[in-house]
């Protein structure tokens, strides 16, 4: 795919133009990812309400019936449902369980198991298992 980028004066506010033969997947991911209304997300830790960035954010998962999302070095409960979080969040989000997003640019690494599962390792220390279901979308996102 070629890129080209033109800074100017005359390109404000900034668009994007993608031409393209034919709709595919990567093409719908790119404008999304273009196109998202990257909104902070309302989030709670003890008694205290806070807006956290997407960019802060390092993985989201369901617990015990809790949404909790866990950011560098903190734990914050959310009451939004795991799939309003990962539409507002967009494309640098991905799903890798029923119960988990993970923010892909945190990733630290990854191992592989005896039974062909992936363990994620984020920056931040926090690791998560790719179920099965999510497996062929995960490494397609990477390119593995």
């Amino acid at each position: 795919m070629k890129v080209r980028v033109e800074i100017g004066e005359q390109h404000q506010p900034p668009y994007a133009v993608i031409y393209t033969d034919r709709m595919t997947d990567d093409i719908q991911k790119m404008i999304d990812l273009l196109g998202a209304n990257r909104a902070p997300i309302l989030a709670r830790a003890e008694d205290q309400k806070v807006f956290l960035q997407p960019e802060e954010i390092y993985m989201v998962r369901v617990e015990g019936g809790q949404t909790v999302i866990y950011t560098e070095k903190k734990a914050y409960f959310s009451c939004a449902r795991l799939c309003e979080i990962r539409a507002q969040l967009g494309a640098g989000f991905l799903q890798i369980s029923k119960q988990t997003l993970v923010n892909l640019s945190c990733l630290q690494g990854l191992e592989t198991g005896f039974s062909g599962t992936l363990l994620l390792k984020l920056r931040n220390g926090l690791s998560d298992y790719v179920s099965r279901k999510y497996l062929p979308d995960f490494k397609k996102q990477l390119g593995l």
